[in-house]
């Protein structure tokens, strides 16, 4: 009884993450904070990835924090 209840609560833990999600949650056109179309208008375009050494994209932390 135990294990069946065990097997109960566990599978849906592991199946879980196998099935996705649908869509993403955020379109990528929209702005990512509310501030963003002053920013832009402001300072430019500031790109939200870089690439590091191997080509991995990396967000941009040090370029979008850094006070202008």
């Amino acid at each position: 009884m135990r294990r069946l209840l065990t097997a109960i609560l566990l599978t849906p833990m592991v199946l879980g993450p196998l099935t996705g999600c649908y869509r993403p949650l955020f379109d990528e056109n929209l702005p990512r904070h509310q501030y963003e179309s002053y920013d832009t208008a402001r300072h430019g375009n500031v790109p939200t990835e870089e690439y590091d050494l191997f080509g991995n994209p990396q967000p941009t932390l040090k370029a979008r924090l850094v006070d202008r």
